[in-house]
């Protein structure tokens, strides 16, 4: 097989832990990918609960890299319990922060459409985090290794008296 389709099998087996753990049922009504960076380091980021909360339910509407989320702010408000004012003055901070970068969109009446959001402030936050948390890995990594070297016997095989 080729390493496509190896990595489409992975996809599939991931997928079906995730069914396990959360039920299939649940994983078919859909799913979100959050990275774990920001969901550990968020007291780093200076990020609460609602700031995350806001942050998950964009992330909840970006499926493809190229084409950013546009919720509403009144579907982000209805959805996580606040008023639209509230989850406006949270994204404001979220863009204060260069977490999230926003763009009004336009429409042909000269009205505003609903804004489009970017992650690009807190992946380029994140990253340093996420490499440190890489470099922890690999050392563990590296150290097991180690440990299980130093277990091995080491098998002595003279063959000059052969």
């Amino acid at each position: 097989m080729d390493a496509t389709v190896n990595d489409k099998i992975t996809e599939v087996e991931k997928l079906r832990i995730n069914e396990k753990k959360w039920s299939k049922t649940l994983m078919d009504a859909g799913w979100t990918v959050i990275p774990s960076v920001f969901i550990e380091r968020q007291a780093a980021f200076g990020l609460d609960a609602i700031d995350m909360n806001i942050i998950v339910h964009l992330a909840h509407y970006w499926w493809h890299p190229d084409k950013l989320p546009y919720p509403s702010i009144k579907t982000i408000a209805t959805a996580i319990g606040l008023k639209p004012r509230a989850v406006q003055k949270r994204l404001r901070a979220l863009q204060a922060s260069n977490f999230i970068e926003c763009h009004e969109r336009k429409l042909a009446s000269n009205t505003n459409d609903t804004n489009v959001y970017s992650f690009k402030g807190l992946i380029a936050a994140a990253r340093p985090y996420a490499e440190e948390i890489l470099a922890k890995k690999a050392e563990a990594i590296e150290n097991k290794k180690k440990r299980l070297a130093s277990k091995k016997p080491k098998l002595v095989v003279n063959n000059a008296d052969n």
